[in-house]
């Protein structure tokens, strides 16, 4: 998988991603031969380029939830693109409330774990984009710590509209990305300020006193000030949910200048860091995505390769694993095992997305033999939590 600027692309490549208009229609499949009209259409959308499948590359697979994830954050950047505009324009965002409604019946009562992936961002764009993956995941987060629905609904409102002052910010600072001096994150700040203020002109439901609490605690600790010191500060606890979320978008978010982390490595930072992020809304996060869940491949402490064939749900870090070198499989969850490697990193496609090694996992899960041994270390690993020699979480 390539990814190509759209000015370099050209008749006979193979699209890997379906594209979609912004009603959601699909306008192009995955594996569609672009034409010369293709590209023209492609051109009009303002995308900074798109991923193409290489010439011998099989479509990658996709289950149906994926693809409607695509599609979900598509229609919804989109709509919240216009709520911004209306505010800024000072107008109602007639559409905020339908927007926030739909992103929690879709993604904040969730039954079971989401592969979260990410849309490739540009300066023009990653504001909508970043603030869409994060009201998903607040979504997410504030369902898993069974929070209460208003309280949700807040959280979501607020994830959606905490970054609008990057919207005054010029284009110049925001194609430099990480890369701003102390002057510009300053620039930064005040922009942000600004945002706020055109929130609060605003009289709307669903920008109550509660809501803007908690945008304005949030733009303090996701600034540079507050982000260096949050000391003396009582978070409120949708400050925390969003903080995390916030964080986690930014690390793990695909753009054409910076390479992104993975679930694992931005997870794993969140958690060594208790001082500054909330390690029970952490935990709520790490138990709402998937991180490495089974099928996926991965890069050991060792510098071996190994395929994961039991998810654990209580450590994501300690599954059942094969480890290619030796043919043999290990439990995680053994302190004798964990001493002498542990999961390093997932191993990723180039659009972040988990390589799956599918004709793999159907040959171990359909042999006996391994199931057998499989089901002895869920009993050994159930028994030395019993007796206390280590801990499940």
């Amino acid at each position: 998988m390539l990814f190509v600027k759209t000015c370099d692309l050209k008749p006979g490549m193979r699209l890997a991603k379906p594209i979609y208009n912004k009603i959601g229609v699909l306008l192009y499949e995955r594996d569609t031969k672009l034409n010369a009209q293709g590209i023209e259409s492609i051109k009009k959308f303002n995308l900074i380029g798109i991923y193409i499948l290489e010439p011998a590359e099989p479509v990658p697979p996709l289950s149906e939830e994926d693809i409607a994830f695509e599609q979900f954050q598509t229609i919804s950047m989109f709509q919240l693109r216009d709520c911004m505009e209306q505010i800024c324009n000072g107008n109602q965002p007639g559409g905020l409330k339908e927007l926030v409604q739909k992103i929690i019946l879709n993604y904040g009562s969730l039954d079971h774990k989401l592969n979260f992936t990410q849309n490739l961002r540009s300066s023009s764009d990653f504001i909508y984009k970043h603030a869409i993956s994060t009201a998903i995941l607040t979504a997410m987060i504030s369902h898993a710590l069974r929070t209460p629905p208003e309280v949700q609904t807040s959280c979501v409102t607020a994830a959606l509209l905490y970054d609008i002052g990057y919207l005054f910010v010029s284009q110049d600072i925001l194609e430099r990305g990480k890369n701003t001096n102390l002057s510009d994150q300053k620039i930064v700040d005040e922009c942000r300020k600004i945002g706020y203020e055109k929130l609060k002109s605003k009289v709307h439901p669903f920008l109550n006193d509660a809501t803007m609490k908690l945008i304005s605690q949030t733009i303090y600790i996701t600034s540079s000030a507050g982000q260096a010191d949050t000391s003396g500060i009582s978070l409120l606890s949708g400050s925390k949910i969003l903080k995390v979320a916030d964080s986690f978008d930014r690390m793990t978010a695909m753009s054409i200048d910076e390479e992104p982390l993975s679930e694992v490595v931005a997870i794993q930072y969140l958690f060594e860091r208790p001082h500054r992020f909330d390690a029970k809304t952490v935990q709520a996060l790490s138990k709402s995505i998937n991180i490495l869940p089974t099928g996926c491949c991965v890069d050991l402490s060792t510098n071996e390769k190994a395929l994961v064939l039991v998810e654990n749900t209580d450590n994501f870090m300690q599954p059942l694993i094969l480890k290619f070198s030796d043919n043999q499989i290990y439990d995680l969850c053994d302190p004798e095992v964990s001493k002498e490697f542990q999961v390093q990193d997932i191993m990723k496609t180039m659009d972040n997305r988990i390589v799956i090694d599918e004709e793999a996992l159907k040959h171990f899960y359909a042999d006996d033999a391994i199931k057998k041994v499989a089901d002895a270390f869920r009993r050994k690993r159930a028994y030395l939590i019993q007796k206390g020699r280590y801990r499940a979480e």
